[in-house]
Formats: structure tokens, sequence, C-alpha cells
């Protein structure tokens, strides 16, 4: 069947996804700001109008990076499926964030320095994901206050500090290091456990 025109669109199951990746790690290194349309076109192999295809506009593509990567993270979260009373709901929850999000640093990167970019319904559809998020640790901590063995003078600024903290970890590790994975998640699980702990 050589010679035969090939349908539009038929590349969109390749190409989409490689327009995101690529967007995502130009993106981490740069910035959004810094990063052009044209720029990831290059990078992906297409004319710049080509990326039409696929996104309407940075906007929207920034905004499907943050999306998938909450979808997946709440999808995940999910089928986690954490049980036990609260500190070990706890411990399950920290070692998933962990092993979540360390291979996902450009994700990461993205998803909490480039907030401030995205128009005000993107931002708001971005934070609804997040807060669902963080309300299963935050339950975790009511629990645990409510069975006696957690003391967090506010459950919020809690949830939001440990999410942080766990959350920079992406920030400084490097595969690799003076310290291996296991031993710094349970260096980790110490220091959550011990933050709340009566």
């Amino acid at each position: 069947m050589q010679g035969m025109a090939r349908k539009q669109g038929s590349h969109s199951d390749i190409t989409g996804p490689r327009v995101l990746e690529t967007a995502l790690r130009l993106i981490a290194q740069h910035g959004f700001a810094a990063v052009s349309m044209r720029q990831i076109a290059a990078e992906v192999g297409v004319q710049a109008g080509a990326l039409y295809n696929y996104t309407p506009d940075k906007q929207s593509l920034l905004f499907d990076l943050m999306r998938s990567h909450m979808a997946d993270l709440l999808n995940a979260l999910a089928a986690a499926d954490l049980q036990g009373d609260a500190l070990a709901r706890l411990e399950g929850f920290t070692r998933f964030h962990i092993r979540f999000h360390l291979p996902r640093s450009d994700q990461v990167f993205v998803s909490y320095m480039e907030l401030r970019n995205l128009a005000p319904e993107n931002f708001a559809a971005i934070e609804a994901m997040r807060r669902d998020y963080e309300d299963v640790l935050e339950d975790i901590l009511r629990a645990g206050e409510a069975e006696g063995i957690f003391a967090v003078p506010d459950t919020r600024v809690a949830t939001m500090a440990l999410i942080a903290m766990l959350t920079g970890l992406s920030h400084w590790y490097r595969e690799g290091g003076r310290l291996a994975m296991n031993k710094i998640e349970a260096i980790y699980w110490d220091l959550v456990r011990k933050a709340v702990s009566v």
C-alpha cells in the first residue's frame, strides 16, 4: 500500500506524549516564561504550527502537565489503599509520597514553581486537586488526634508543613548519593512520626 496518503493525526498517539514530555523538560530547565512554543516544536521535531494540533496554547500545555501529574498522584494514592490505625496510615502516606514523587522531580518542580503562571480558572482546578490530596493527610492527622497518639497545634498547618518537607526531598536527593533511598525513607518517616507524636 505504498504511496497512500497518511491519515492526518496518525502520529498524534506518539507526538502528543512527546510534546508533553518535551514541554515538561524544557519548563523544568528554563522556566515557563522562558520557553516558547517554537522551542518545544523544534525539540519534538515538528513545525511550530503543528503543536496546535495537540494543544491550543502554552497555558493549556502547562495546565495539562500539572493536571496529569495531580491525576496520576490521586489515582496512585487511591490504589495505595492506606489501612490500619492513624500511625500505620501516616507511615503509608509518608512512604507513598516519597516513592511517588522522587522519580518525578521535573513534574514536582513544575507543579510547585509554575503555579503562579496558571490562569485563574486553571489555578483553581489544580488547587482543588491538591486539596483532595492534602485532605487525605489531614484526615490521618485528625484520626491520630482522636486516637490520642498525635498532638499538633493545627492539623491544616501540620499537613502543609509535612507535605512541604516530604516534597522537598525531590529538590536535593540524587540517586547514588551517600545514603540509599530506603535509608532516606526511614529517616523521613522518623522525622514525620516525631513531628506529630504526643
